[in-house]
């Protein structure tokens, strides 16, 4: 994980945190990096799809459907830094957020670990015709009862 503290949310800082990560290897000489992005104000559009690929011609924009952050997993780590670094938010100033955030990354680096994805398409074929059973059978129970 990389971090980056800035004063205020916006394009300049958002694009300041993107040069920290691909001015390092090994996203600085791949062929391409993906970079996926909610739909916030600093990265939203085709606007910031282009302002991204002219900074970094290797670097490509993909953005999660709106109000769909579930889909980004980067979320879960977000979520994680918020009940474990930034609550309670009892910070003096900047500079002490940044030095939590980076002894929390150190740590997170130190100790995470990749996870073997085990849901598979058949899985999920699987949980869609449940989706479906359930959904019919719910329904059959409501038309009964308003024949009653």
């Amino acid at each position: 994980m990389f971090g980056h503290c800035e004063k205020t949310t916006g394009i300049d800082p958002f694009m300041n945190l993107v040069a920290q990560v691909m001015s390092q290897e090994p996203y600085a000489s791949a062929k391409r990096v993906f970079w996926i992005v909610d739909n916030g104000s600093s990265h939203r559009g085709q606007k910031a799809a282009d302002r991204l690929s002219a900074a970094f011609p290797n670097a490509v924009m993909v953005h999660t459907p709106v109000h769909a952050s579930w889909l980004n997993q980067v979320e879960v780590y977000f979520s994680v830094v918020q009940r474990k670094v930034v609550s309670p938010n009892d910070f003096t100033d900047l500079p002490q957020v940044g030095d939590r955030l980076r002894a929390f990354e150190d740590r997170y680096n130190a100790t995470a670990q990749p996870f073997q994805w085990k849901f598979t398409t058949s899985d999920l074929d699987d949980l869609l015709a449940k989706l479906d059973r359930h959904t019919t059978d719910h329904q059959e129970e409501s038309c009964g009862a308003l024949a009653a």
